[in-house]
């Protein structure tokens, strides 16, 4: 459960249609985001640096500013696993229990802004319409869980990276470009691939041309075929169809 801000629960639900438009709060929801501002603080961090450790006091959340954040857990075994990235006007850290499951760290320089926890509580107590934006944002996260367990379950390789790309290309609002400020190694941690396979499966859609990268910028990928992409979400089977009927 995360903390309801109006600024990402407004603009964004899983699948969110592609704008190039600058979206303009209305009134209200410059009101509810001018009532989070007034008991939050803001706080930056180094690219690498840690927001808060596994099994922290979850004595606080935070909305991110800008930048990127990772929610990550280390297991026993060494490996990583990687369950959200966090772009500007996400929110993380909510907890129903006393310490964190997993930790938050920078991706890059991030501006957070960091709300007390006992200063939420009073704050949605004394704005019962604040209740709304939090079951409003409890089923947006819901939603989104549940693909993810799909993801990690049900999904090949080629689905979960194209899968991944619109996921992100939706999230950040950028229908035709996917802006990846994440390592490929993060990225395998996040999908339960290895980066070779990652690798893999990104040379693949570049040599089908479905996608492209952006030169000289290392930090995006071009989506020459959105429509291929969103095919194989649905079936890798069907990707393959399409793109050996292409060939032939």
């Amino acid at each position: 459960m995360l903390l309801p801000l109006e600024g990402r629960a407004a603009i964004s639900r899983f699948k969110t249609a592609p704008s190039s438009s600058t979206i303009v709060p209305n009134s209200k929801q410059v009101d509810r985001l001018g009532a989070w501002e007034q008991i939050g603080t803001r706080r930056c961090y180094k690219g690498g640096e840690e927001i808060y450790s596994d099994g922290d006091a979850a004595d606080s959340s935070y909305r991110v500013v800008s930048g990127t954040v990772r929610i990550c857990k280390l297991l026993t075994d060494g490996r990583r696993h990687i369950s959200k990235f966090c772009f500007a006007g996400d929110c993380f850290g909510w907890s129903a229990v006393a310490g964190h499951a997993a930790s938050a760290e920078a991706v890059d320089h991030v501006v957070v802004m960091r709300y007390p926890q006992r200063a939420v509580k009073c704050l949605i107590e004394g704005e019962p319409r604040l209740l709304r934006d939090l079951y409003d944002r409890t089923l947006h996260e819901l939603g989104a869980v549940q693909h993810r367990m799909m993801l990690l379950g049900r999904m090949t390789a080629a689905e979960r990276v194209a899968s991944f790309l619109i996921e992100i290309s939706d999230r950040r609002h950028t229908y035709n470009a996917v802006d990846l400020p994440v390592t490929r190694t993060d990225i395998a941690d996040y999908l339960g691939l290895t980066i070779e396979t990652v690798c893999r499966e990104l040379s693949k859609f570049k040599r089908d041309g479905i996608i492209a990268s952006a030169k000289p910028r290392t930090d995006r990928i071009l989506l020459r075929d959105r429509a291929a992409l969103e095919a194989i979400c649905d079936s890798d089977a069907n990707y393959h169809y399409r793109v050996g009927a292409a060939a032939a």
